[in-house]
């Protein structure tokens, strides 16, 4: 897991071939006023979803890792204070992976909780279980899939 802000990306662009023109979106000005769907960026292996919803109390977020898709998790306006525990300490599983929507979603709870402000990210890589959409108040944030490759 990576934690930092926005203005900080470049430091991170060389871990992954796709992750500059990723952050090249996430930096698009009108960012804030795009219709919240999925946004294609190079077909599946480069999209981005956005989003607007009411944090979550944090016994409803949780926690979910992905097999085939790195997320960089990127708060618009609003905070989002998202849970963290290492995959390999997972076990409690609540729903199965589903293949399609490459998405497993787990019982246990977080091991640590970070507040993620207005103009930060977080990368989260196929070892990474993660609880994002909590927090109180309206959370507008846009997550980039990347394909691990």
């Amino acid at each position: 897991m990576i934690i930092d802000r926005l203005e900080n990306a470049e430091a991170y662009v060389k871990l992954h071939p796709a992750f500059a023109r990723a952050f090249a979106f996430l930096r698009r000005p009108d960012l804030a006023e795009l219709a919240l769907e999925k946004h294609p960026i190079d077909g599946g292996r480069l999209f981005a979803i956005l989003s607007k919803a009411p944090g979550k109390v944090k016994t409803e977020a949780l926690l979910e890792a992905h097999r085939n898709y790195i997320d960089i998790q990127y708060v618009i306006a609003g905070c989002d204070e998202m849970g963290y525990k290492p995959l390999t300490s997972c076990g409690q599983i609540h729903t199965p992976y589903d293949g399609g929507k490459d998405i497993l979603f787990f019982a246990d709870p977080p091991e640590s909780w970070i507040k993620f402000p207005a103009g930060s990210f977080a990368i989260f890589f196929p070892q990474d279980a993660h609880a994002p959409m909590a927090g109180s108040g309206e959370i507008h944030k846009a997550v980039v899939k990347v394909a691990v490759e």
